[in-house]
């Protein structure tokens, strides 16, 4: 597990989410050259913008940064200590063949949830914000978040799993939510 560097925590704040369509969400994001105070500032944000929002992980192109960076955190239980993940240029290694469904939902497409099949396990090489690599097999909702926001930083949304029919019908609403909210 890899925590946010103690001298960035406290100073962190909340970042605007980012909704559907925007086409900042489209893009594919750049490699982090390396670990400096602008991408530890950026991860404690975006931790203390999912926890706030809430949800279970949230990748740069959300807050409209367009590096390789997700947090995630799929502790469910407000009971259990948090389990804060920064993944800086993640990769995934390996994908069991076994699938995994599960209704999966998107902070840049609000109260939207459509069924999506991916592996149910994944091994993740990634760096932290210690400067070092750092490799782990997640499965269930972890190995779920992981490729959901390892798919953001690839320009990939959870409507493209969809069909095209559902994503034109998801996209009109986040169209009308956007023109509601006067944040087209």
């Amino acid at each position: 597990m890899v925590k946010p560097c103690p001298k960035s925590q406290g100073m962190s704040s909340l970042r605007p989410i980012l909704i559907h369509p925007d086409p900042r969400l489209k893009k594919v994001c750049e490699p982090v050259a390396r670990i400096t105070p602008e991408i530890e500032t950026l991860a404690a944000d975006m931790l203390a913008t999912m926890y706030d929002a809430p949800g279970v992980g949230l990748a740069a192109p959300q807050v409209g940064v367009l590096s390789r960076v997700f947090v995630m955190d799929a502790t469910r239980d407000p009971e259990a200590e948090r389990r804060p993940m920064v993944l800086v240029n993640p990769e995934i290694t390996w994908t069991s063949e076994e699938p995994n469904t599960y209704e999966e939902g998107c902070l840049s497409i609000p109260d939207q949830y459509a069924d999506v099949t991916r592996p149910r396990q994944v091994r993740l090489r990634w760096l932290g914000l210690d400067g070092k690599t750092h490799e782990q097999e997640f499965d269930g909702l972890w190995a779920t978040c992981a490729q959901h926001e390892l798919d953001h930083l690839d320009g990939i949304l959870f409507i493209d799993h969809l069909s095209a029919i559902k994503r034109q019908m998801i996209t009109r609403r986040m169209v009308k939510l956007k023109r509601e909210k006067g944040r087209a």
